[in-house]
């Protein structure tokens, strides 16, 4: 279950329950999305009246629980609106950059073990999602050779190419803007949310 005008904000839900108890799986993240939205300046409804608003057929990665697919409303279309509601979705990705940063730096190196002893600590965590972007980056045509997670130089040149290919919106890469936007907050909150949660 997505929220696709709040990039990152998406929550799988293994259920046979239906929409209903999806729907609560998302808003159960509201308040912790909202941290997002304040930090990046960008106004959060305090209620939701939630409704579906489609759907669209999964495949391996979507029952993994990444949001990995493109949405009609995706594709690019050249408007005022389209444009400064892209600008406030770019937004959103920098702020989840920047609490993945100050997460990352206040957690402990060593995260509590899954209950089968599984589960990365915070650098391995951070090598991941640095890693998992630059694969991201490529699907909309930016290229950066491979870098240490720790080289932030590299990591910010390569976030700024990402934005300006995100911005550009273009219509004949491999991903649109927005599902690139979803899929790259969405992976940087996923584990923004695990380090927390591995944490306490």
């Amino acid at each position: 279950m997505i929220a696709p005008a709040w990039p990152g904000w998406s929550r799988s839900q293994r259920t046979k329950a239906g929409d209903e108890a999806a729907i609560e799986g998302l808003l159960a993240y509201a308040d912790r999305y909202a941290v997002v939205a304040r930090r990046a300046g960008v106004a959060f409804p305090q209620a939701f009246a939630p409704r579906i608003a489609g759907e669209v057929a999964g495949n391996a990665t979507t029952d993994f629980g990444a949001p990995d697919l493109e949405l009609p409303s995706d594709r690019p279309r050249r408007t005022a609106a389209a444009r400064a509601d892209l600008e406030r979705q770019v937004l959103l990705l920098r702020a989840a950059w920047e609490l993945l940063d100050e997460v990352a730096a206040q957690a402990p190196e060593e995260l509590r073990k899954g209950p089968r002893g599984g589960g990365r600590d915070t650098s391995a965590v951070v090598a991941h999602v640095t890693e998992a972007e630059r694969a991201y980056a490529r699907q909309v045509g930016v290229r950066h050779r491979p870098y240490d997670a720790g080289d932030h130089a590299a990591r910010d040149a390569m976030r700024d190419d990402l934005v300006a290919a995100l911005l550009a919106d273009e219509r004949d890469t491999a991903w649109v803007a927005r599902r690139c936007l979803r899929r790259t907050a969405w992976h940087a909150l996923d584990h923004v949310w695990e380090i927390e949660d591995r944490s306490a």
